[in-house]
């Protein structure tokens, strides 16, 4: 024996780690009766890397143990609640819990297999974990891997990284595809150091995925993707935002291999063309109902497809497509393929002119909701043929289309059907005050919500008018209309003739107590909200008689107002008022006398404003805090 331990080592021994290839063959560690008799050949003794001291205390760690030994331990445990355990003690256990798989988990026990069974049933496979920033690492989703597998598996899985070096790699891609296969929902953002292997890895086992997002993750290729579309034949949804290496190829494979695809958005991917859109539509013409494509090289060949093969697509969106011309807008419109269209998008795409959007509204016979932007080169002439051709149109929204003016405007109003109910216009610097009256023929009765928000040429004459033609409005929203002014409001109140829901006139520089007023005499007993921030001529007269005339009334904003303590405390002595939003942002004259009304008014309310108030006090502002218990209280 003691020869035995006077060998000097200087022959060759298995080193002390791993002695096998495989650690995860459980051949080499078979439980054998005690009454077997084993042959062991002469060989060579594994040289032992721990301190090995006989008649003395020494601190001998588990990790001596080779990773083989250590993985029959861990897959031997009864349940997931040891197994976690067991990955807090250090990173090198959690990371070989990781790599388990969970069919490897499979205990003899029949009562531990029961349990397991019980969890997964419960949790549906719908665990749900978020990662961002500094705790997006390799580490935390290993231990989200391991702390779910026992509970059904990971339902749904963000991982939201910083623009600096990213600590989420291919390596905990493939712990949540050992542990988490029930995984349906899979968001990356931001993500550099992620690839196609870890992506590969889940698309393997993950065939219950319905939902994968993918945002400016420049390392993942055409190649993770079709493994994916490939083997998750459930997806549903798809977003592939700003990732280079993705292209035609992606494409393809998604409308081959996606039968259930319902809603795709492609976002500056520059390998994207015309070629991975026909294969997209012309594949797919059954189930996808919803397309959104943003910043891409495509031309007027895709609007041609789309309008072709575009039979399902209910919700449609082009974002800036730079290549698009008015010949592949008319083309779309005659293909007669978007019957079933409902939602139209166009943002930033020059290639919209009166002739296409004529031919867009003849091709789109159940168009209910259209929203333009930026769309320099269509007039008023094309907006009012669009509109006599979408008879089925209940919502229209410009933006910055600074080519119409206000006859395009009035024409609108004068030729839209009595479906339409909601019109906006914003910023639209085309729209000057009318010099003379119109022709009235016909009022607009059907519209009951418009905006016209920042249309600084808006005037007087045109609000008139407006009053005529729309006689049954009742939500309006004139924030920005610095040409109204008192001769303007009250003349369009004179033909206000159903109640006014919501009325939003911020901005409004020239709007005085008596419009206010005779709104709220003619339309207090139906106001729901009154915005009138920045309206500085409006005083506390206001808040009087808002508290005496607005039983319904729950979101109020009078920042920037000249609004004084008396004010706060008329408001605050009305039975009848219920507010729930109050916005006193801005107010200098409002200070810490109307501590007590605020008190007795947030016995109703969920937000209040008190921003930029220079007379209240920061005691006061605790005070109201403390009091205020299940208030938002902004200060």
């Amino acid at each position: 024996m003691s020869k035995l331990f006077e060998y000097s080592g200087s022959e060759d021994f298995c080193p002390g780690s791993s002695m096998y290839t495989n650690p995860k063959d459980s051949s080499l560690f078979l439980s054998l009766p005690h009454h077997v008799d084993l042959y062991f050949p002469p060989r060579k003794r594994s040289r032992i890397t721990a301190p090995f001291l006989f008649g003395s205390k020494a601190n001998v760690s588990i990790d001596i143990l080779p990773d083989e030994c250590l993985f029959e331990i861990f897959r031997r445990l009864p349940g997931g609640k040891e197994r976690s355990v067991c990955a807090s003690v250090s990173k090198k256990w959690l990371m070989l819990l990781s790599t388990i798989s969970c069919h490897e988990l499979k205990s003899e026990d029949e009562a531990a297999s029961k349990e397991a069974e019980d969890i997964e049933i419960e949790s549906d496979g719908y665990l749900s974990r978020r990662l961002e920033g500094k705790n997006a690492t390799d580490l935390r989703l290993a231990a989200t891997a391991v702390g779910t597998a026992s509970r059904g598996g990971l339902g749904k899985l963000m991982i939201r990284g910083n623009n600096q070096i990213s600590k989420v790699t291919d390596l905990g891609l493939k712990a949540i595809s050992r542990g988490c296969q029930s995984l349906r929902a899979l968001s990356l953002w931001n993500l550099s150091s992620i690839g196609d292997e870890g992506l590969c890895e889940i698309a393997k086992v993950s065939f219950q995925l319905e939902k994968l997002d993918l945002c400016k993750c420049p390392a993942v290729s055409d190649k993770a993707v079709i493994e994916i579309a490939r083997n998750c034949r459930k997806l549903t949804d798809i977003t592939i935002d700003s990732c280079a290496r993705i292209g035609n190829e992606s494409m393809r494979a998604i409308g081959q291999y996606c039968p259930k695809l319902k809603s795709i958005v492609i976002k500056d991917c520059s390998l994207v063309g015309d070629q991975g859109i026909a294969s997209l539509l012309s594949l797919n013409t059954c189930a996808l109902n919803k397309v959104k494509l943003q910043a891409l090289n495509i031309s007027d060949v895709s609007l041609a497809v789309i309008g072709h093969y575009g039979k399902a697509v209910t919700d449609l969106a082009l974002t800036d497509l730079k290549n698009l011309s008015e010949k592949g807008f008319w083309v779309m419109g005659n293909g007669h393929g978007l019957q079933k269209l409902k939602s139209f998008t166009i943002s930033s795409c020059n290639g919209v002119t009166d002739m296409g959007l004529e031919s867009v509204g003849k091709g789109t016979p159940n168009l209910k909701h259209f929203y333009l932007r930026k769309c320099s080169f269509l007039s008023d002439n094309g907006l009012v043929a669009f509109t006599k051709a979408a008879r089925s149109l209940e919502c229209l929204q410009l933006e910055e289309c600074h080519r119409i003016t206000q006859f395009g405007f009035f024409g609108v109003l004068l030729n839209c059907s009595t479906n339409l109910k909601a019109l906006s216009l914003i910023s639209c610097l085309g729209i000057k005050d009318i010099s003379s009256e119109l022709p009235i023929q016909v009022s607009s009765g059907s519209l009951r919500s418009l905006t016209l928000r920042s249309c600084h040429g808006f005037g007087n004459r045109n609000l008139a008018l407006l009053g005529k033609l729309c006689p049954r409005l009742q939500n309006v929203d004139f924030s920005g209309l610095v040409g109204i002014d008192s001769c303007g409001f009250l003349a369009w109140l004179q033909n206000c003739q159903s109640g006014l829901v919501k009325i939003n006139v911020s901005g409004c520089v020239n709007l005085t107590d008596k419009v206010v007023s005779s709104i709220i005499k003619r339309h207090g007993w139906t106001l729901e909200m009154l915005n009138l921030n920045g309206c500085r001529k409006i005083t506390d007269a206001i808040l009087t008689s808002i508290a005496n005339n607005c039983p319904l009334l729950s979101d109020l904003d009078v920042s920037k107002c000249s609004i004084t303590d008396s004010g706060i405390a008329a408001l605050s002595r009305s039975t009848q008022l219920n507010l729930q939003i109050f916005s006193v942002s801005s107010c200098s004259f409002v200070s810490d006398k109307s501590l007590a009304d605020l008190i007795k008014l947030g016995e109703t309310l969920m937000g209040l404003n008190i921003q930029h108030c220079n007379a209240i006090s920061s005691s006061t502002v605790d005070l109201l805090v403390g009091q205020l218990w299940r208030c938002d209280v902004l200060s």
